[in-house]
């Protein structure tokens, strides 16, 4: 951004900066400061630079000694000399960043959630008005929290199951975990990453392995 600042910029057409990048050296220059000298500086060259819409999800930048010279914040070298603590500021905005895996990493159904950064790792599901289908899902609940795996739990009663299963998608945790009648004939639970088009039936034994070893 300028001679003594970085920003880092993730690229998407919903973000607010122009930048030039180089696909090569992997080193961006935003439009404000697009120009001859800094180009040079950089080493780089207007020909391989693709301008590209972006957003900022972080920057450092130096603040030098102006804010420790105002608090009298100094140090003691090896020598015993007093000196003022130079000093740098390193952002990072969380909702500009959580805003940007949004747009980046969404489909046409909702948000998909890094598994690093999502609120859950589990959505689990609990299909249908049967009172053991419920408990069933109440303790696999109670089984995936005794394990510490986070899971966010919609026992509602009055959604149907294509809602719970659009609503799961719009969310966007990383693993969807259904009880059901079918789920439960077929031997188990239905695990599906979000990422992925089916699941698959597994053991509760199978499902807690798999889930914490993740």
């Amino acid at each position: 951004f300028s001679k003594f600042s970085h920003e880092f910029q993730t690229i998407s057409g919903a973000g607010e900066d122009t930048i030039y990048v180089d696909e090569n050296k992997g080193i961006a220059i935003n439009k404000e400061v697009y120009n001859d000298e800094v180009i040079e500086s950089l080493g780089l060259s207007k020909e391989t630079l693709v301008e590209n819409r972006a957003v900022e999800v972080g920057n450092i930048f130096t603040l030098g000694t102006r804010f420790s010279d105002a608090l009298n914040l100094k140090y003691q070298t090896e020598t015993g000399e007093s000196k003022s603590v130079f000093m740098g500021s390193y952002g990072i905005g969380p909702g500009r960043l959580m805003g940007t895996v949004v747009e980046v990493l969404s489909d046409s159904k909702g948000i998909i959630w890094p598994e690093s950064i999502a609120p859950f790792k589990v959505h689990l599901l609990a299909l249908g008005e049967d009172e053991n289908i419920r408990n069933e899902a109440s303790e696999l609940y109670k089984n995936l929290i005794e394990k510490d795996i986070e899971v966010l739990f919609d026992d509602r009663h009055e959604i149907n199951a294509g809602e719970k299963f659009a609503d799961a998608d719009l969310i966007g945790i990383p693993y969807r975990v259904v009880v059901s009648k079918r789920s439960m004939s077929e031997g188990g639970y239905e695990i599906k990453k979000r990422t992925e088009e089916g699941g698959k039936i597994v053991t509760k034994e199978q499902l807690l392995s798999e889930l914490k070893n993740v």
